[in-house]
């Protein structure tokens, strides 16, 4: 029977001998929950955990792009879109997106990431020349203003390419790598760092009855083999990075349940990327309606994650973020 090892994670700097950093990190752990499918979770030493486990648990993950994985980096979301579900037609235009970008960048925003896809529930494919139509000349004028990590979100190889062309150095796939099967090749071929992330169905379904026999594990699972099969392409684990996924094709238990448990993804050896900024359920359990009034909970769900070790979060919120990741910071 598979056994998976979610760590306990503790912070501070008075710690036990036997304490192990967590992936290069300040954060530490003595024991971990082993997990295993139809059998009761229980507590282990660290020292019990199996070799393979404990080296992807505790080994630094190397820097992306030039960022450094033993800091939390902030990810500002910028949308060519005009059906996003927050900022759709926000930022149509070059001079719009420019602006956006610069002053994300100047509160504190290390990674832009460009959409040209809604991936909202319910939202409509929309062609390849279409989403480039968008995102490439975005990229470019973007690149020309700031010297920040570009990542380019889409599922298409082609859409990957015009953006890289661009001057886009990250290619997020919220397909983890399943919607076009050149996208992982080409992403193999440039030795491109990715992200990785999981979702069950495609936007238009991917909320009308999502279920698991085990989400934790299943979506580690998925997880675990598109990361396999990218290193089969030739792509260095150390490139690639991790999403669970939170909203993408699970109901609210299902977020919680990942959210609670996101340390176990330490298990793959990759850096994690966490993306909650403004989603529905922030909204139900926040008793907010409005997407552009949720800051408060998406930064309470985002300082959670990086007190379980997450080094990426995704935002539409940089400055407020930024100012509290700074504050988390001082008090830790």
């Amino acid at each position: 029977m598979t056994s998976y090892y979610r760590p306990l994670v503790q912070h501070g700097p008075v710690r036990p001998d036997e304490a192990l950093l967590l992936a290069g990190q300040d954060l530490w752990f003595t024991h971990a929950e082993c997990l295993q499918r139809d059998a009761a979770p229980r507590i282990v030493a660290a020292a019990d955990i199996p070799e393979t486990w404990l080296d992807r648990l505790t080994q630094p993950r190397a820097a992306i792009a030039g960022l450094e994985m033993t800091q939390p980096q902030i990810m500002g979301i910028l949308n060519a879109t005009p059906d996003s579900f927050s900022d759709g037609g926000k930022h149509n235009t070059p001079d719009a997106a420019c602006a956006a970008a610069r002053e994300m960048v100047a509160h504190g925003a290390t990674i832009l990431d460009i959409g040209g896809e809604s991936t909202r529930p319910g939202a409509d494919f929309v062609p390849e020349e279409e989403e480039i139509a968008r995102t490439q000349p975005l990229i470019r004028a973007i690149r020309a203003e700031t010297p920040a990590l570009i990542s380019i979100d889409t599922r298409k190889s082609a859409v990957a390419r015009a953006a890289v062309e661009a001057g886009a150095g990250l290619i997020n796939d919220v397909s983890g790598f399943t919607f076009d099967p050149a996208l992982g090749a080409f992403c193999a071929k440039i030795n491109a760092p990715v992200c990785v992330m999981h979702m069950q169905g495609d936007p238009a379904t991917m909320q009308d009855n999502p279920t698991y026999d085990d989400v934790l594990l299943d979506v580690f699972d998925f997880l675990s083999g598109q990361v396999a099969r990218l290193e089969g392409l030739g792509l260095n684990r150390g490139r690639i990075i991790v999403d669970p996924g939170i909203g993408f094709g699970k109901t609210e238990e299902h977020n919680l349940t990942l959210l609670r448990n996101l340390s176990l993804f330490h298990g793959l050896g990759c850096p994690i990327l966490l993306g909650v900024s403004r989603k529905g359920f922030i909204g139900r359990i926040g008793a907010e309606p409005r997407k552009d009034a949720r800051a408060p909970g998406s930064i309470a769900v985002a300082l959670a994650g990086l007190s379980q070790g997450v080094q990426i979060i995704r935002v539409h919120d940089v400055a407020e973020t930024a100012q509290a990741l700074r504050l988390w910071a001082a008090v830790r």
